[in-house]
């Protein structure tokens, strides 16, 4: 009895003391972490009582006559006080990981956002001389009087200003998706609509190679679908740009689309891309849709390439709740296959009026005369009038002091001095007039950001268009909007 009443009065000194040292470190952690100053002294108070408490233990032990008892309740004492600082402690460090985690997640954010920031201001930047670039050669092209070499250089330089835009896009896509600000739209569209956009390019890129081109659509691809028409090009046309890359005369590329249904019984439709191109080996073929990878080898070294665009096809794709998949053998070709689940859409044939630009007047807010002056002149081609203003203020004042109905649309630019396009358009659609609510705004902006589209539909436009556009798209956006305004 007098061994176990003894046992427990040593380990229970022993264990306090452990507690006094345990303190000592949590509240020694607690300044550190916390720079407290003066505070901190009101840490020292549980260490002096448990100090008195170890001193109350060496007391009774060398000059007291304890039981069992108080023996007992001693290291009872000291047990719980063992437990109440682990307890502590753990709840303190929990406290400490999600508040770390709170300023990780919070630098993470801010890091975010200037990246996007960074790279909607490079975008922007980039986009407004693109849009000059495109533009001129656009305008520069319907000059009948050009001479054949004249025009094949042009002709050059509106097809490397294309890649380059669309290697602006990959970068923006993938960091669209990356910040999960990527929203892919559900609209109907006709399915030989696509298949003749892309046929017509890919026929254009492969007679420029010499390569032969054949495209097989079976009968149930045919007929109306629901989805992002614009998306599903994108995909496909990354596929025949990269088939045609790598392959050399006498080469082919072939496109397959046909309707196919899964085991649930969805309906999908099916796009194939074959080539007879160099290939892809065996030992990168499980990185080739990685972001910022390519297959190193003589001989695709100069084949140019950013190594995002299949990273950003497979991105898409698996959003839009499809797969792609490839197959390939080094200098026999590639085929890569996607399969996107798409609604099939029953629409009653209606014949709709064409609406005509012809006499149509535009008023344009552009703070770069360069670019007004280009959309000034395709709007002229189609017989379209135009009137300028240089920012958003002017814009709003040229059009409170027009009568009703004097503008049939509003371009309009979303960074500009003085009033940018957003204040403009809302400041537009609170005017006291009858047009004001109906006249058509499209944004024709170099803000291309799934969030910057928002923000215009928001604001009170009917449709975003980013810079550069090419005029089909221009006119089209035009004929609906102020097609859809007179109904």
């Amino acid at each position: 009895m007098t061994f176990l009443m003894n046992a427990m009065l040593v380990l229970g000194s022993a264990l306090m003391a452990f507690n006094i040292y345990g303190f000592v470190r949590f509240a020694r952690g607690i300044s550190k972490e916390h720079g407290w100053g003066k505070e901190n002294r009101i840490l020292h108070v549980p260490i002096i009582l448990l100090v008195l408490f170890l001193l109350g233990y060496v007391g009774v032990t060398v000059f007291g006559h304890p039981d069992l008892l108080v023996a007992g309740i001693l290291f009872g004492g000291s047990i719980f006080v063992f437990v109440m600082y682990r307890l502590l402690d753990d709840i303190s460090q929990r406290i400490f990981d999600s508040k770390d985690l709170e300023a990780k997640l919070m630098a993470t954010e801010e890091s975010r956002r200037a990246k996007t920031e960074f790279l909607s201001g490079v975008s922007h930047e980039m986009r407004t001389p693109m849009n000059i670039i495109l533009g001129l050669d656009t305008m520069a092209l319907n000059d009948s009087s050009l001479r054949p070499e004249t025009r094949e250089r042009l002709e050059k330089i509106g097809s490397s200003a294309k890649h380059l835009l669309s290697l602006i896009n990959n970068i923006l896509d993938m960091n669209s998706i990356e910040s999960g600000d990527f929203v892919l739209k559900n609209e109907t569209f006709a399915m030989d609509d696509v298949v003749w956009q892309l046929n017509t390019l890919a026929e254009t890129l492969c007679v420029e190679k010499g390569l032969d081109y054949r495209c097989t659509v079976s009968d149930g691809a045919h007929g109306s679908f629901s989805g992002d028409e614009m998306r599903l090009n994108q995909v496909v046309i990354n596929l025949i740009d990269n088939a045609v890359k790598y392959t050399d005369a006498p080469g082919s590329v072939e496109m397959t689309v046909e309707n196919v249904t899964d085991e649930q019984g969805v309906e999908q439709i099916r796009f194939a891309v074959k080539d007879t191109g160099i290939g892809i080996g065996a030992d990168f073929l499980p990185k080739v849709f990685d972001a910022f990878t390519k297959e190193d080898a003589s001989t695709t070294s100069n084949r140019g390439g950013s190594g995002i665009g299949l990273a950003v096809t497979k991105q898409i794709v698996e959003l839009a709740g499809g797969t792609i998949t490839v197959q390939s053998e080094r200098n026999v070709g590639s085929l890569f296959t996607v399969t996107v689940p798409l609604v099939r859409v029953q629409q009653e044939e209606t014949e709709k009026a064409e609406v005509s630009l012809e006499g149509r007047r535009i008023l344009i807010a552009e703070d770069i005369l360069e670019n007004a002056e280009i959309v000034m002149d395709l709007l002229e081609l189609e017989g379209a009038q135009s009137e300028h203003a240089e920012n958003g203020r002017i814009a709003v004042d040229m059009f409170r002091a027009s009568e009703v109905g004097y503008y049939d649309a509003v371009l309009m630019d979303l960074r500009m001095p003085e009033t940018d396009g957003l204040t403009a358009t809302r400041e537009i659609r609170n005017t006291d007039r009858k047009d004001a609510k109906s006249i058509p705004i499209i944004a024709l902006t170099a803000n291309a950001f799934e969030s910057d589209i928002r923000e215009s539909l928001a604001a009170g436009m009917n449709l975003h268009l980013a810079k550069p556009t090419n005029s089909e798209k221009l006119y089209e956006a035009l004929r609906k909007c102020i097609g859809e305004a007179q109904q």
